[in-house]
């Protein structure tokens, strides 16, 4: 039996774990602490499968009509 990824499936964008150099600057972008991110459970099923653990921030790549592509971020959290 081949192990299914949610992350081939169409409807899923590129979720990602970023990095801290890449965090800082997007939230000096927006001038934000990381707490103030929308939240991601660790338990989420795509959380789980990126390897994610509390702390880390992701960030979510999906399709736009208007932009091409926009990205969103999620603190993970417990």
């Amino acid at each position: 039996m081949t192990k299914f990824s949610l992350l081939d499936h169409e409807s899923v964008p590129k979720h990602e774990i970023m990095l801290e150099g890449e965090l800082k600057s997007v939230l000096s972008k927006y001038s934000i602490e990381k707490e103030q991110l929308p939240k991601i459970k660790v338990q989420d099923p795509v959380s789980k499968e990126i390897g994610a653990v509390v702390g880390d921030v992701v960030k979510i790549t999906r399709k736009s009509q208007t932009a091409g592509e926009a990205e969103y971020y999620r603190l993970v959290i417990e």
